[in-house]
């Protein structure tokens, strides 16, 4: 009994990761510019939309969701956050830098090299 709640709680654990993760890619995917996708030399947004749409849909909908499809969108998913977000950040300026300021600046202000 104990054994089967365990598998129950770790399939459900795995079933939320998986659509968080699929759901966030979306919307990130949504929020970035056309012209980013084709200027980082990426597929198209509608690509984008499309696949992890289809990732979002395969984990959120209960009856076909099959675990080679899930892992299929979670692979998309984990693609499009390690390539391709990371090109389109590149390529319109919004880099990790909220601040303002040279990258020799420290947290309490510009390092002048002991000047």
């Amino acid at each position: 009994m104990l054994a089967d709640n365990f598998d129950f709680g770790l399939m459900m654990i795995t079933r939320l990761v998986f659509v968080v993760t699929s759901l966030t890619a979306l919307v990130m995917a949504a929020m970035a510019r056309e012209d980013a996708y084709r200027a980082a030399d990426k597929k198209t947004k509608s690509f984008w939309l499309i696949i992890l749409g289809l990732a979002a849909a395969v984990n959120l909908i209960p009856f076909i969701s099959m675990l080679f499809l899930s892992i299929a969108g979670l692979i998309a998913a984990i693609v499009f956050f390690v390539d391709v977000r990371p090109a389109l950040q590149q390529v319109s300026g919004g880099g990790g830098r909220r601040g303002r300021g040279s990258s020799s600046d420290g947290p309490y202000g510009p390092w002048n090299g002991g000047r």
